[in-house]
């Protein structure tokens, strides 16, 4: 409830940011670009783009909105009723879950009017889509219980979300990088995750699919159990 009713400001402007990539990058450049693996430049980022704006949307719901109930004082009517820390913590991960989807899903709609791209494995990609919202809004939290300012929530998506995910293979295929360089972006979790959603959609992938689950699942896991640690122990709260 709390993005729908400001939709204006949530679920439109990535919808229009998502098309002007498609419009530069697409059409202008990709029409310069060769196929790659045997797609379309076009086709080839499709995947990357629709998971980054899941990224993005899911971690600034809940780092927003868990930081504007720290500011406000709510947070403290949680704190003192009888629920416990992972049902606070499942509360704002499904709400940032939600507006990935949401927003993913426009963003979809819109990447339909440019490409013409197929479905490769539907399970794979709902999987893939649905567990990178759970683990940015995981991630979003805990920004939140650190953050002790509006411009505390700002400075990891700035400074490491984003380049991580420009550098996680949307606009590119690592087989395009030296050998050095390669080896370094495996080392971006960011990397797996827009490869193994490629893979649902187009049927192509530059890493390994299971490797690509189980670090998602792994970081989901650790950063649940993180979350919990500082809830219970108040970190960012009880100061």
């Amino acid at each position: 409830m709390r993005f729908i009713r400001i939709w204006i400001q949530t679920v439109i402007p990535p919808a229009i940011t998502t098309a002007l990539y498609f419009v530069i990058f697409g059409e202008l450049i990709g029409s310069q670009i060769s196929d790659i693996n045997g797609y379309s430049y076009m086709d080839y980022i499709v995947p990357g783009l629709i998971l980054m704006a899941v990224i993005t949307n899911a971690y600034g719901n809940v780092v927003s909105s868990f930081y504007s109930a720290k500011f406000q004082k709510s947070i403290e009517e949680l704190l003192v009723s009888p629920v416990p820390n992972y049902l606070i913590i499942s509360g704002y991960v499904s709400g940032g879950v939600a507006r990935g989807l949401v927003v993913g899903f426009v963003v979809t709609l819109v990447a339909m009017f440019f490409s013409d791209f197929h479905v490769h494995n539907i399970f794979v990609a709902l999987a893939v889509f649905v567990l990178t919202a759970v683990l940015f809004s995981l991630a979003g939290f805990i920004n939140a219980v650190y953050a002790k300012s509006f411009d505390d929530i700002t400075i990891i998506p700035t400074f490491v979300l984003t380049p991580l995910t420009y550098l996680g293979g949307i606009f590119y295929s690592i087989e395009m990088l030296p050998e050095f360089w390669q080896k370094v972006s495996l080392l971006n979790p960011i990397l797996y995750m827009i490869n193994s959603f490629r893979y649902g959609l187009l049927g192509i992938t530059d890493t390994d699919l299971i490797s690509a689950f189980a670090i998602i699942i792994l970081f989901i896991i650790g950063l649940f159990c993180f979350a919990i640690f500082l809830l219970n122990r108040g970190t960012g709260i009880k100061q």
